[in-house]
């Protein structure tokens, strides 16, 4: 496994995250559902952000698996993603953004296509709690012309992004690439992303999982949604038949890791949370660099513990370098 180039091959919504801080009052006078990720058009995007001042400084590269390879490189991973972005401003924004942070991708700015790249209006109220309204633009159109089998084979786990189950090509392509990674021993790592993901396309999600994946991301609420179950303990108990090891966040309470025998209970890192934006992705990033590099299960759900705690301290999904290897010292220290 050592001899793998990547150490994770990631597929996912290419997104340029736009954030800002609004009011509860904002949200209701322009019907915004709040605390979930709605899917919007183009239209209804544009009209909230002109109902703001948004600035290149409120853009981010984003997408949930770009921030999770984001979190592994910065902690010395490598990654390769494979996504879609349109030849737009916000599309070369994104490319040089992956570039500066270290991972690869078959996209080039001479060979993205004509298009309009998606993007998500990250809300933030003062509670710390994100609503997000996306428009996915271009990789609504993912499929698995985007899959890059060399980038997939060289790699020690593929990581596939729940949210790509919301549409027909976006599914064909997780199931092609979860079908090569079997077939080249690659390990399977997949994310429920949000718990709409479980609620609305449980039976495409349950086509992904199939008969296992090696390592499962999800929140306490989706573990119950996906299984069915009322409480954790027995959400926990089914994910096994399902999972061959799986990590359950549980905000601040920590989270709970199972190593494919023993359940680990991560405590958590006790912080002032001020946007929960990334705090899952972040946690992903961190787990996958550490299983990938030596570290143990254990230390892998300490090192994510950290991070994500990090994360819900500041505005955005993503650490700073520097902040990455604090965190790093810290764990090691």
């Amino acid at each position: 496994m050592s001899n793998k180039k990547y150490d994770v091959y990631g597929i996912g919504n290419a997104l340029v995250d736009i954030v800002t801080e609004v009011s509860d009052s904002f949200l209701k006078e322009n019907k915004v559902e709040k605390g979930v990720m709605t899917l919007v058009e183009e239209e209804r995007q544009n009209q909230l952000l002109k109902a703001m001042k948004i600035t290149e400084e409120h853009m981010q590269g984003g997408g949930s698996a770009a921030n999770t390879l984001v979190a592994t490189s910065q902690f010395g991973g490598k990654g390769f993603y494979s996504c879609k972005v349109a030849n737009d401003f916000e599309g070369i924004f994104f490319l040089k953004d992956l570039k500066a942070n270290g991972i690869d991708t078959f996209l080039t700015l001479e060979t993205a296509p004509q298009g309009t790249t998606g993007k998500v209006l990250v809300m933030t109220t003062p509670d710390a709690e994100r609503t997000m309204n996306t428009y996915l633009g271009i990789t609504s159109d993912f499929s698995e012309n985007e899959i890059h089998e060399y980038a997939l084979r060289d790699s020690k786990y593929l990581y596939l992004e729940g949210y790509l189950v919301t549409s027909e090509t976006g599914l064909a392509a997780m199931q092609k690439a979860k079908k090569i990674a079997e077939e080249n021993e690659v390990k399977v790592a997949l994310t429920f992303s949000d718990p709409a993901m479980v609620k609305y396309f449980k039976s495409q999600m349950e086509s992904i999982v199939g008969a296992s994946v090696d390592l499962l991301f999800c929140n306490e609420e989706e573990a119950m949604l996906f299984t069915g179950k009322d409480t954790i303990e027995a959400a926990r108990e089914e994910l096994k038949k399902v999972a061959k090891r799986f990590a359950i966040t549980q905000g601040k309470n920590g989270a709970m890791i199972y190593d494919g025998d023993t359940f680990i209970d991560i405590e958590p890192y006790l912080v002032k949370a001020v946007d929960s934006n990334g705090a899952g992705d972040m946690f992903a990033g961190a787990f996958l660099y550490a299983i990938t590099n030596g570290h143990s299960f254990a230390d892998a759900g300490k090192l994510a513990s950290l991070a994500s705690s990090k994360i819900v301290t500041k505005f955005g999904p993503r650490l700073e370098w520097h902040e990455a290897k604090e965190v790093l010292h810290k764990l090691h220290s």
